[in-house]
């Protein structure tokens, strides 16, 4: 799903940058590195040499998450996405966000009882 995400981030810079009538470029940026970061340290936990570090790896994916909901939430706000644009992949990000949350808690709860 994370991976899924980042190619939708990715054809969504495109657009922004290259495609639309309107270009931008700072906040779509800003998006396209948060973005493509969520599906990185989630493919990074993978290969977690302890629970921890599958935490660490699993919360860092988590921020970028929400900090790439910020960046749509803003994007929208300005213009560059409508509505529906902005719900296809608000619905994604909105998954996202839940999963990675479930998993970090459930992890938090395993590492302190160790």
């Amino acid at each position: 799903m994370s991976y899924d995400f980042a190619c939708r981030i990715t054809r969504l810079f495109q657009y922004l940058t290259e495609d639309a009538e309107y270009k931008e470029y700072t906040q779509s940026k800003q998006l396209y590195r948060s973005g493509t970061s969520v599906g990185a340290n989630v493919r990074e936990s993978k290969h977690a040499q302890s629970d921890a570090d599958f935490l660490s790896k699993m919360s860092i994916a988590y921020k970028e998450a929400d900090e790439s909901d910020y960046w749509l939430n803003l994007l929208h706000d300005n213009g560059y996405l409508d509505d529906k644009q902005f719900e296809s992949l608000n619905i994604d990000s909105t998954r996202i966000l839940k999963i990675l949350t479930s998993i970090v808690k459930t992890m938090n709860e395993k590492v302190k009882k160790k």
